[in-house]
Formats: structure tokens, sequence, C-alpha cells
């Protein structure tokens, strides 16, 4: 039955109370789904609608909630029932509710879980975030190197039902180090009497807990891995990052990267759950600083009012010259932070990106400078088409080198290329174009200019 459907019989029933009907409907829907459906109502709806699952499916669908309604309708259960929604969580996404709740819940729950499950929840939720240990599980096969196929299989009978996926069987030491890894698919075809560390294979692509999230689900996607296994410093097996959790963080970091192309700070809950006060807030600072930003094109057209007083008809294609400036610095700009992003792009390939930009820059700017100099002889004669044809290409070529080169200078310097945004690149364009467009106008018609 579709979504849309189910929804609004689940609607009816809510607004008759029909517990039995309410059972049945959210039993046919995909956990995914009914998180959408919840997080449309008040706290006391979601949790009586939760009720009506089974532990191990409530468990799942409570992992599609955003943070916010995560720590909300946790600090609104009773701590027997969060206590066993705990236990039936994966371990990655029970660490990351963890660490959302306050510190006297946190030590209930703790009292309430068994000693291997605080021993892995205490160690997953130590970790940094935005680390691999952060969105790492613990919940993989993993079997002695030297055991045979069929000590393996009755291993893996044993934890599959927990773990996140059986597709690669990790063979450790007996230090817990990760030696190799085999497919289900080679186990299979493999006699029971074959050794482990005789079929795996130990050319593995791993990640330490330390590595930056955004590089684990890079990793993922080049070599099409269904998961990635972790290891700490010493290099002992102590979880695995799966594909569905790269997508998220892939998500996410380009969620993160748009915004900061706008000059928007980070929304926890998306743009159409945001409050309005986070709404003002992520936005309100950048706006503030290119306010003061944009004032020094104003300082740069009071530096030439001669100019022009002279020929009024030059301010006529300001807006024109210093807004294609900024839109040509901006499509460089996020060209160059999305190859940044992905790895097009290193610091090596800088002097070949710069001379290619420079030839494209000049073709767009010489391809401008001709559409609009018929409408600058038209305003006022072959001067003023050519100021405006001379400034056109002038301010898309330095639009763009400032557009590519700015992402480049904030990687070399730690930042996040990013912060080259838009915003920021169109409001350094300005003020450069101003005074670049009224300089070539003052040189030609031979009028006091800024030097």
């Amino acid at each position: 039955m579709a979504y849309t459907v189910i929804a609004e019989e689940l609607r009816e029933a809510l607004a008759k109370d029909d517990l039995q009907t309410m059972e049945q409907l959210v039993a046919d829907m995909q956990p995914a789904d009914l998180a959408e459906f919840i997080q449309e109502h008040p706290v006391d709806i979601n949790l009586k609608l939760l009720s009506c699952l089974p532990i191990k499916q409530r468990a799942e669908t409570f992992g599609y909630f955003s943070e916010n309604d995560q720590r909300e309708l946790a600090e609104h259960m009773d701590e027997s029932t969060l206590a066993n929604l705990f236990i039936h969580m994966n371990s990655d996404e029970r660490a990351d509710l963890f660490n959302l709740l306050e510190e006297e819940l946190k030590a209930d729950l703790m009292r309430r879980l068994a000693r291997n499950e605080r021993e892995d929840l205490r160690r997953l939720s130590s970790y940094e975030e935005g680390t691999a240990g952060s969105i790492m599980t613990s919940d993989y096969v993993a079997v002695p190197a030297q055991s045979s196929v069929a000590q393996a299989f009755d291993i893996v009978r044993s934890t599959a039902p927990d773990a996140e996926t059986i597709y690669d069987i990790y063979s450790i030491d007996h230090m817990g180090r990760l030696m190799g890894a085999t497919s289900l698919r080679e186990m299979i075809l493999a006699r029971t009497t074959a050794r482990m560390d005789a079929l795996m294979t130990t050319e593995l692509i791993s990640a330490t807990v330390d590595t930056p999230q955004e590089e684990v689900a890079k990793l993922i996607s080049r070599y099409d891995l269904l998961a990635l296994p972790i290891i700490d410093n010493d290099a002992r097996l102590v979880g695995i990052v799966t594909y569905d959790d790269a997508m998220d963080v892939a998500e996410q970091e380009a969620t993160e990267d748009i915004h900061k192309g706008a000059s928007v700070g980070r929304l926890d809950d998306g743009f159409g759950r945001a409050r309005l006060r986070d709404l003002y807030r992520t936005r309100i600072v950048w706006l503030v600083l290119l306010v003061f930003g944009n004032i020094f094109s104003g300082m740069g057209i009071a530096l030439f009012e001669t100019t022009i007083a002279a020929h009024v008809a030059l301010v006529f294609f300001l807006p024109l010259l210093i807004g294609s400036g900024g839109n040509a610095g901006a499509q460089a700009s996020t060209l160059m932070v999305r190859g940044i992003a992905t790895g097009d792009v290193g610091v090596s390939d800088w002097a070949r990106l710069l001379g290619r930009e420079l030839l494209v820059a000049g073709a767009l700017g010489l391809t401008m400078a001709l559409a609009v100099s018929p409408i600058g002889f038209w305003r006022g004669g072959e001067e003023i088409a050519f100021i405006v044809g001379t400034a056109m290409i002038s301010v898309v070529v330095l639009g763009s080198l400032i557009g590519i080169c700015l992402p480049f200078i904030l990687n070399h310097l730690g930042w996040d290329p990013a912060t080259a945004s838009a915003p920021l690149v169109t409001t350094l364009i300005d003020a450069a174009g101003v005074i670049l467009y009224f300089s070539i106008a003052a040189a030609v018609l031979d009028l006091p200019g800024l030097f």
C-alpha cells in the first residue's frame, strides 16, 4: 500500500484513538516512512505510535529521526523503555543518541545496561565528532585467522543476527589485529577444512579511528566497498563503516559545503524544520560582515567622483560590469571548491588550472565585451564603448582569478575551501571591479584618476 494511503488511514486511526488499527498500519510501513510521519506530530502522539511497534522495528525507526527529535523523544520516555530501546539499536546509532542526552540520563542508562553494552557504548561515544570512530559500528563479524572454514561458519551463525553486514568476514590474530578479509561467497565455495588465513585477502583498504569521516566516505566510494574496516593505533579491528553510513556522511558534507557556499551556517534539522532563531543565527554573521565589505565598493565610487561627474553615462554600466565579474568569480569558486572536495583537484594542479582559467576567462570576457560594447556606443560613443568593453574583459578575468585562487589559498592555510563562498567572492570583486572600471575610464578619458 502506498505511503500516502497508509498515512491518511493512520491519521484517521489517531483521531479515533483506534489502537488496534494503529498497530496494524505502523507494522505495514517502512521505518523511514514511519519516521517521516511520526515527526509531523507532537511528542505524546509520537510515543504512542512508537509503542505500537515491536522493539526491533522501533529501534530501527528511531534511527531515522533527526538529532533534536531523538533527544526530545528520549527525554520523554521512562528509563526502562529507553534502556530497552538502547539495547536493540545499532551500536553506532546508540552511541550518537547517547551523546545527545543529559549527564543524569546517561548515568541512569549506564546502570541499566549489561557490562559489555556499557563498555561498547562508552568506547563508541568517546570518539571525536566527525571522525571514523564516531560513525563506525561495532556490529561486525570477525573470526580468528587460523580457524577453519567450518569453525568460522559457527562464529558467523552466532554473530550474524546482530551484524550490520556479513558479506565480508574479517580475520584477526590473537591480539585482535586485522589480518585480512574473506567474502562470504569464498567461504561458501571453499572446503570446510580450509583455513581462513589461506583464503583471506590481505591487501585491505582500511582507516583509523581518527580518519576524518569525509575521507572514509571517499574511500568507500572510490573502491566500491560495502564496508570499510576501522582500526585503532595498534592495528586492532574496532569497527566498520558501512556504505549507507558513508552515503549519510557524503550527503551531510555536501549540504554543509552548499550552505557555506551561500555563507550560511550549519542547520542541524535542515531548512524545512529549522526554527526561526536558527535561521537568523546561521545567516546574520556573514550578512553583516559582507555589508562592511561592500563599503569598499562605495569608497571606490567616492574616489572617482570627478570621473563620474564628467561622464555620467559611466554609471549606467557599473552594476552590469561588477555583476558580471561577480558571477564569473562565483562560477570559478564553485567549480574549484567542489573539485577540491571530491579530490579531483590538488595543490599540484594550481599552476595548470590558473593558466587554463586565464584563457577561459579571457574568452568569456571577450565574448561578453562584444555583447555589451554596442550598448556603450549607443549610450556614449566610441570612447564609452571601448571603456566598457575593456573593463568587461578585465573584471571577468579578475573575478575568475579571484574565484579560482581563493579556495586554493584557504585550503593551503588549513581552512575549509568552501568558506570561499559566492557572496564573499562577489563582495571582493565588487570593490576591485569598481576601482578597475573607473581607473580604465579615467585613463581613456584623460581625467584625474586614483593614482
